[in-house]
């Protein structure tokens, strides 16, 4: 197959702006580049296998500088592509029916001294096959449940086979991108004491393994130490991690790759605020940091001491998830009127405009929305929910709601609210909302004044990031965590797509990352249909439907940051996928 993808090579516009290209100079460069953290978001997982509430964006990037994932793709060259370098697979070949694919692995070599074989790559398989609930990366009918097979051919190939034919683009951008070989014979056991083994090739011992490291990976002081985490095959290994989210990665003398790092170490700083780490860059303590957008008004300071400012555009949608499942708010939640109605409440161009000062852009549906596309459809586009106060206590009222004196709407009309719906119900709905953005903070001020004014009341409440996703996860209505209603974690976008943008992660029915538990047949359908052809008509039946049926609240996407960069130091152009292939970095 091609290597750039046929449905991402027409998303051209991918183009994120200011930075200059990568640097064609083959000259070595030293020193150690700062690299400021989003506010509240500390690094808190290193295992390259995500599990639900340790799967911000921050903790993969940085664990696949350490773990090189088998397929690598972003955004610097104008379009998304795959990209060779980073990635420990030569480009997949698939079978003329479609229903295998089989990969040869590049020569990399682990610190410990033992060669990348297939050993890895089944290694990885064996445990998300017989961990798969417990695996982020997992929903239903996909990885790993799209795979029926694994064979090795030799050291160096192996080769999957499907359970039914897909299209290649999308296989490999959203299924084959997840896949990630693991140090076999440093990883395969089930206690710190405990003999390396072939413990996967059981369920049982897979389990086993499985919970193992993911014990150790919860054992956050010990990341430093733990042998476990110095057998790496990237072009970094760790030489700090701390619990306050202070991350150091020195250039690995062992690696073996083409995507060598030019610098000597790289260091990821957290913040507590937005302010606290633009108190720092003021200062010039931070080579490559980040303006809120309320500080854009600094951008001529910056610039005078040293600092090249631009936008890093986002492949990504921003939402607040409704938790379905909630024992109180779920049978509302369920409604599609209240979900209009709601929607109906959101002033995305006002937010776009005076919070976000014009660094966001309006979103309607399931698709990024800016850069343009091929997989959005026309019903997004155009927004068939806009801000409209009237229409949305309209539709409460229509349906059996009725405000009180205190402002709050209540159901007075059982038969008309919805099944599950009691009379005497309350309006009321709490939200939790990552802390240390002025920006979201305001964004959630604006959300909960237009709630009010169609008779929702909204009770506010903020934590770190970290917090925030540990707290929103799926559940069953039975259950103690389940109950959250509302989440917000979007202050850097919501959810970051691999190149092909379609929705299985998020909007399938039992996907871990379907944070609210949404479930609809039509929309699995048109999620399956869109991931089974490389025709952008089926994205955008999808697009359509998921925009009409409002499974979240839509929200401005923002750009991923402002970013101040020292002039001294060359990035190359931003991953719109938010990668930042630190080991490109140089300096002068």
């Amino acid at each position: 197959m091609s290597r750039r993808l046929l449905a991402a090579a027409a998303a051209a516009a991918l183009l994120a702006a200011g930075c200059s290209s990568e640097p064609t100079t083959q000259s070595t460069s030293s020193g150690t580049v700062t690299f400021a953290l989003p506010p509240n978001a500390t690094p808190n997982w290193i295992l390259p296998l995500g599990i639900p509430g340790h799967l911000a964006t921050y903790n993969s990037s940085i664990y696949e500088l350490l773990y090189v994932p088998l397929y690598s793709f972003n955004g610097t060259s104008g379009t998304v592509a795959m990209d060779p370098k980073s990635s420990a697979g030569n480009p997949p070949q698939y079978s003329p029916d479609g229903k295998s694919v089989t990969v040869t692995l590049k020569d990399l070599t682990w610190s410990s001294g033992q060669k990348l074989t297939t050993r890895d790559v089944e290694f990885w398989y064996n445990l998300v096959k017989a961990n798969k609930s417990k695996w982020g990366g997992y929903a239903k009918g996909r990885l790993p449940d799209d795979l029926t097979s694994f064979t090795a051919k030799d050291d160096k190939t192996f080769t999957f086979t499907l359970d039914k034919a897909y299209s290649p683009d999308w296989f490999t951008a959203n299924q084959l991108y997840n896949v990630r070989p693991l140090p076999q014979a440093a990883w395969d056991k089930t206690a710190a004491d405990g003999p390396i083994g072939d413990h996967d090739r059981t369920e049982a011992g897979a389990q086993q393994v499985f919970d193992f490291l993911v014990a150790q990976a919860k054992d956050l002081p010990s990341y430093q130490t733990n042998p476990l985490w110095k057998t790496v095959d990237g072009p970094f290994s760790v030489q700090e991690y701390t619990t306050g989210g202070q991350v150091t990665l020195a250039k690995n003398p062992k690696y073996t790759g083409a995507d060598t790092a030019k610098l000597d170490k790289v260091s990821f700083k957290p913040f507590t605020s937005a302010d606290a780490e633009f108190n720092v860059l003021q200062t010039g303590g931070i080579d490559y940091g980040y303006l809120a957008s309320a500080n854009l008004n600094q951008r001529s300071s910056l610039e005078q001491k040293g600092y090249a400012v631009q936008p890093w555009k986002g492949w990504a949608i921003t939402y607040i998830p409704y938790n379905f499942n909630n024992p109180q708010a779920g049978p509302v939640f369920k409604q599609l009127y209240v979900r209009q109605a709601i929607q109906h409440a959101v002033d995305q161009n006002s937010i776009v405009k005076n919070i976000w000062r014009d660094m966001a852009v309006a979103g309607y549906g399931p698709v990024p929305q800016d850069p343009s596309s091929p997989f959005i459809s026309d019903a997004q586009k155009t927004n068939p929910y806009p801000f409209d106060i009237a229409k949305g206590k309209e539709l409460l009222e229509s349906h059996g709601w009725t405000t009180g004196s205190d402002g709050v709407a209540t159901c007075t009309a059982p038969d008309k609210c919805g099944p599950g719906i009691a009379a005497g119900t309350p309006l009321r709905l709490t939200l939790l909302a990552e802390s240390g953005s002025k920006e979201t903070d305001n964004m959630m001020a604006e959300l909960k004044s237009s709630l009010s004014k169609i008779g929702v009341a909204l009770d506010l409440k903020q934590a770190p990031l970290d917090t925030v996703l540990g707290n929103s996860k799926a559940c069953t209505p039975n259950q103690p965590e389940c109950s959250w209603q509302l989440s917000f974690f979007g202050t850097q976008g919501s959810w970051y797509f691999p190149a092909y943008p379609s929705g299985e992660r998020i909007f399938g029915t039992g996907a871990t990352s379907n944070l609210g538990s949404y479930t609809d047949p039509k929309a699995d359908e048109l999620i399956a249909a869109s991931t089974s052809t490389a025709d952008s008509a089926s994205m955008k039946a999808y697009s359509e439907y998921l925009t009409q049926q409002l499974p979240v609240i839509w929200l401005p996407n923002p750009v991923y940051q402002i970013s101040a960069i020292k002039k001294n130091v060359t990035v190359g152009i931003q991953d719109p996928l938010a990668s930042m292939q630190p080991q490109r970095w140089a300096t002068s």
